[in-house]
């Protein structure tokens, strides 16, 4: 899907983990709080998307001690950079960040069936990850942007549904490249429903990264969900955003104050939707629901906030 063509669109639809310790990645010397590698405390190690009628796999839903434990050590590590950098206040790091992504292509076979997408496909899908973060489809502009830097293609069928942990643990750890900063985006066939997941910041490095459904991306066959907001949405995790609907309607939701508390996720687009009572409608067009691709096209900017800050703590160099 074209830029303009995107843009037209959006103008019409308008478990709990113990804490081991570990060195703040680019801060010498700065020990912190840091949760498990994926290996030790498998259920907080990534979040989803699934399609309507589909349920995420159980390792892609957080406890609510799990996510305490997120940030609890969100806030360490924001501590240790505070006072390394001086800063008596909060510490809000840097404000524009450019990714560079590495795109694994995991195909059974070098067909397009078997996986095998064309190039025209991953750079639209650089393309709508840019206008969703940039806020050109609605909403905040967030500060982070995605340059694609590499793809690897590999045919490997033992791979090609990486929904089971078998063939994501051999896939990445053959495949991943560079840092925290590096976003890994590896497409492949996902069976269950689901349309993609990834990795919060601060875990396993060999691990990290975003897995989406090949037939998400715009162009793709995924029927309502092949515009490319999967990438979009699993970046959001990928940058430490929760779903909307995490929490429910009590406490602190998804630690973000401008998005207001959902009971559970929307599906397709549904119109006046409002699970909580007391607050606003539900958040149906946030990249960070479930919704159609179609309905979904803004980040807030306490998101946006959130995510510099996530970067700030577990990213950033």
């Amino acid at each position: 899907m074209t830029s303009s063509s995107r843009m037209r669109r959006m103008a019409v639809t308008i478990g709990a983990c113990a804490l081991a310790f570990g060195f703040l990645p680019g801060v010498s010397g700065v020990a912190v709080a840091v949760v498990p590698a994926a290996t030790d405390c498998a259920p907080d190690s990534s979040d989803a998307r699934v399609k309507a009628g589909g349920h995420a796999v159980e390792r892609n839903e957080l406890t609510a001690a799990q996510v305490a434990a997120r940030e609890k050590e969100a806030a360490n590590r924001l501590a240790a950079r505070r006072k390394l950098a001086g800063v008596a206040g909060p510490y809000a790091g840097v404000l524009a960040v450019n990714v560079p992504v590495v795109v694994h292509v995991i195909m059974k076979d070098t067909t397009r069936a078997g996986g095998n997408i064309p190039d025209s496909m991953i750079n639209a899908q650089i393309d709508v990850m840019n206008q969703g973060f940039g806020g050109q489809t609605g909403g905040a502009a967030t500060g982070f942007s995605f340059t694609l830097s590499k793809i690897t293609r590999t045919v490997e069928s033992r791979w090609y549904d990486m929904a089971r942990r078998s063939a994501e643990r051999s896939a990445k750890t053959a495949l991943h490249e560079g840092g925290y900063n590096t976003l890994n985006f590896y497409v492949s066939g996902l069976g269950q429903n689901l349309l993609g997941y990834a990795t919060f910041p601060g875990g396993d490095l060999a691990m990290d990264g975003v897995v989406v459904l090949n037939e998400s991306l715009p162009g793709g066959t995924a029927a309502n969900y092949n515009e490319g907001d999967t990438g979009t949405h699993e970046v959001g995790h990928w940058l430490g955003l929760y779903h909307t609907f995490q929490g429910g309607c009590t406490g602190n939701g998804d630690f973000v104050s401008d998005t207001a508390a959902e009971a559970s996720p929307a599906y397709q687009c549904p119109v006046g939707r409002d699970t909580c009572t007391g607050g606003a409608v539900d958040p149906i067009h946030n990249f960070m629901d479930y919704t159609y691709d179609s309905c979904m096209y803004e980040f807030t900017s306490g998101q946006a906030s959130r995510m510099v800050s996530q970067w700030t703590a577990f990213r950033a160099a």
